[in-house]
């Protein structure tokens, strides 16, 4: 591969994730907000750039990544991704405990909340999983893995979408229809993959 598409690959990935954050910072609602509490809500827009980032190791999108490397990339991004969650609801737990036992309690009068909740939940699941993955048949890893992450983008997407806060919506917008379109695209290849193998298993039985 040329390196000018190389390097544009990799700038549009660093872009849609970059440009968001970038139009965020500039938000003149920062001014009347407190440091942790936007600390917290920058955790989240870094959590969902880092949701785009996943499917496009797993699909093998970038270049210059080897299939291994990628993987090894994705688990490290999980883990990123984990602690970008946790700043992001430790962060709102500190700066607002009444507003977050009602989200997580499901009581919270604001639509994104449960969304998020169910986001969060799924990201721990997803990382239970992992840990457990040497005990598990590997189908049946595959297929929790890929469902809690089907689960986790569509959550996390919904609940970006309804917040109305610091993020610029055109720049919101195109990264969330980014993470869904390579989720979609990933999920639909991979499924694609493995279908034949499990059709010619079931028929040789």
């Amino acid at each position: 591969m040329k390196l000018a598409k190389v390097t544009l690959i990799w700038a549009a990935l660093a872009a849609a994730i970059c440009v968001p954050i970038v139009f965020a910072a500039a938000s003149p609602l920062l001014a009347w907000r407190d440091p942790l509490y936007i600390v917290a809500g920058f955790a989240g827009i870094v959590a969902l750039g880092l949701l785009l980032v996943q499917p496009v190791l797993i699909g093998g999108y970038l270049p210059g990544l080897s299939a291994y490397r990628s993987r090894r990339t994705h688990r490290w991004i999980g883990g990123l991704l984990i602690v970008a969650v946790l700043i992001h609801v430790g962060g709102l737990w500190i700066t607002s405990p009444p507003d977050m036992i009602d989200a997580l309690l499901f009581r919270s009068p604001t639509p994104f909340s449960p969304f998020g909740v169910i986001a969060m939940w799924a990201i721990f699941a997803i990382a239970l999983i992992v840990v457990l993955r040497q005990r598990m048949r590997l189908r049946t890893w595959r297929i929790a893995h890929t469902s809690l992450a089907v689960v986790i983008v569509v959550t996390s997407v919904v609940h970006g979408i309804l917040i109305e806060g610091a993020m610029e919506t055109m720049s919101k917008v195109a990264l969330c229809a980014l993470v869904l379109s390579a989720t979609i695209r990933v999920v639909t290849h991979l499924w694609a993959r493995r279908k034949p193998t499990t059709s010619h298993s079931t028929e040789g039985g």
